[in-house]
């Protein structure tokens, strides 16, 4: 019996790195799993793989339970069956854990809008499709008295809550995912729906290939000692806020790396000044340096000199 026994996940993106990892997490605490994986490149290619396959395969050896989907997230139809999938085979949804993503990094001066449209669709879009079918069927349920104790868990990243300089459209999407789970969490309360999200900092196809410094920050340690970078550390929050347990969190985003978890707030009010009356653009010469003196410092964006 685990914390999440007989509960049917979705994870999408689950073939590889954090994703895959959440899918044997589950799994291991009892959970019925939908892996969902388009088997693409780092780019959002195709790369004529199934690492989904092997996931579910791995999990069936080890006593549990899993089916394949391969479906595109993006897409309006594949999202939708892909939720369809879930609850024919195993008679409802519970746990939509959205993980799928991929990488074009570019300044924002070379970017193409190819780079822009591909990327903002996978991660925002892909997202949002999912959730968009997932609600309809809980808000179904709910209204026919069979509400779910159910959990959206997106993934969001500390590119989108602080900026990345050469993944602008990897850190809108990111930041717009943050904001989707605030969002759902307000609206999807009445129906037994709970939503939160991850920034994740570990050892993926994506931070790897970032350069060489990058790739030696997220190496494993050579001495044995624990490794903060890899994926599976990100997955025992994952799987908590995809319990029961969880219940009266909803609309939080959180850190996670290595053994640190991290409660991340969004935008909030600093400091302010009414004047009663319009400003004169002139006044505003020495307001707003007070207002910015008087108000927290914005934390600095990755990679920023």
């Amino acid at each position: 019996m685990g914390i999440c026994d007989g509960r049917v996940v979705i994870v999408t993106g689950a073939g590889r790195g954090i994703g895959r990892e959440h899918a044997l997490a589950f799994a291991a605490e009892g959970a019925k799993v939908v892996v969902n994986d388009l088997g693409a490149g780092l780019d959002g290619s195709n790369v004529g793989e199934s690492p989904a396959e092997q996931v579910v395969a791995e999990i069936k050896a080890a006593g549990g339970d899993a089916v394949v989907n391969g479906n595109d997230i993006s897409s309006w139809e594949g999202a939708r069956d892909l939720v369809h999938q879930a609850i024919d085979t195993f008679g409802g949804l519970d746990v939509l854990v959205n993980n799928a993503g991929f990488l074009r990094d570019k300044m924002l001066v070379g970017m193409s809008e190819s780079d822009w449209d591909n990327v903002i669709n996978v991660h925002l879009k892909g997202h949002y499709a999912p959730l968009r079918h997932a609600a309809e069927y809980w808000r179904a349920e709910s209204k026919a008295g069979r509400t779910r104790q159910a959990r959206v868990i997106n993934t969001s990243s500390g590119a989108g809550l602080f900026g990345s300089v050469g993944q602008g459209n990897y850190a809108t999407a990111k930041a717009g995912i943050a904001l989707l789970t605030i969002q759902t969490a307000a609206e999807m309360k009445g129906y037994g729906v709970t939503a939160n999200a991850i920034a994740p900092s570990a050892r993926t196809r994506m931070t790897t290939s970032a350069g060489e410094a990058m790739a030696a920050q997220m190496a494993a340690p050579e001495d044995g000692s624990f490794d903060a970078m890899d994926p599976a550390n990100v997955s025992p929050l994952v799987v908590w806020l995809g319990s029961e347990e969880s219940a009266e969190v909803s609309g939080r985003v959180f850190e996670v790396e290595g053994g640190k978890v991290t409660v991340c707030d969004g935008w909030q009010r600093g400091a302010s000044e009414d004047k009663g009356a319009r400003w004169d653009p002139a006044e505003l010469g020495s307001v707003v340096p007070r207002l910015l003196s008087e108000s927290p410092t914005p934390v600095p964006v990755y990679g920023a000199r």
